[in-house]
């Protein structure tokens, strides 16, 4: 058997949203279904196990159900001050949601006007409601990717944490919340990313686990084989 050249397979990095090798799992619908519904939800496990793959995947699922999806790779922001940081997350956000595009918003003359008063976890928290809730009539689901990035900075990131467990709480008193979610990706556990535990939002969020594959769950990569083998004759 002679195996000839293919661009079937693919090692490391994400795979495309239209990979026909990609292995749907049993994650993959548990994910898209809770965030679907509104669910909080984090995937946190080892590096290599199709965590990015997994968010570019649901992603696409949702934003074909009518949802805005906004995707922040914390490794772009890298090791910064902490009004860079939250700057970082609001341009990631309106980028994402193009929100110069849509709606002619300038994020650098908002960012300056409001950062100068507010701290800016504040800021953060305003453009949020604001700004991202107040232009956006869908759902928004805020794909945060690499989270395990913020332990690598110099100030304490337990605030943003907290943050996202404020806007879950807000649902019950402002229902313009319930149309926003968060989906937390990276290799760390919850202990690991926060200090102050009463600020935690994974006690209140859906952990998805991320298994090896399953015998029937294959079949896209058997696919590949037959592409990518000859047998000669005789």
């Amino acid at each position: 058997m002679i195996a000839t050249s293919s661009n079937f397979y693919q090692v490391g990095a994400s795979l495309q949203v239209d990979a026909p090798s990609y292995v749907r799992r049993q994650a993959d619908e548990e994910f898209y279904q809770k965030l679907l519904a509104g669910k909080f939800c984090y995937v946190l496990n080892s590096r290599q196990m199709g965590k990015s793959s997994l968010r570019v995947q649901t992603m696409q699922r949702l934003q074909e159900q009518g949802t805005v999806c906004a995707a922040i790779d914390l490794t772009g922001i890298g090791k910064v001050t902490q009004e860079q940081w939250y700057g970082g997350i609001v341009y990631n956000l309106s980028e994402s949601c193009q929100l110069e595009d849509r709606f002619d918003f300038d994020w650098q003359i908002w960012w300056g006007k409001h950062q100068t008063i507010l701290s800016p976890v504040q800021c953060l928290n305003l453009f949020i409601e604001k700004v991202l809730l107040a232009k956006i009539q869908s759902p928004i689901v805020i794909f945060v990717d690499e989270i395990d990035k913020v332990l690598s900075q110099d100030f304490s990131l337990d605030d943003f944490f907290a943050l996202i467990r404020f806007f879950q709480n807000q649902r019950v008193d402002n229902p313009i919340f319930e149309r926003l979610t968060f989906a937390l990706l990276g290799v760390a556990t919850p202990g690991d990313l926060i200090n102050n535990k009463s600020q935690t939002p994974f006690n209140i969020g859906e952990a998805i686990e991320l298994h090896g594959f399953k015998i029937d769950e294959v079949e896209p990569l058997i696919r590949g084989f037959k592409e990518d083998l000859i047998i000669p004759k005789g």
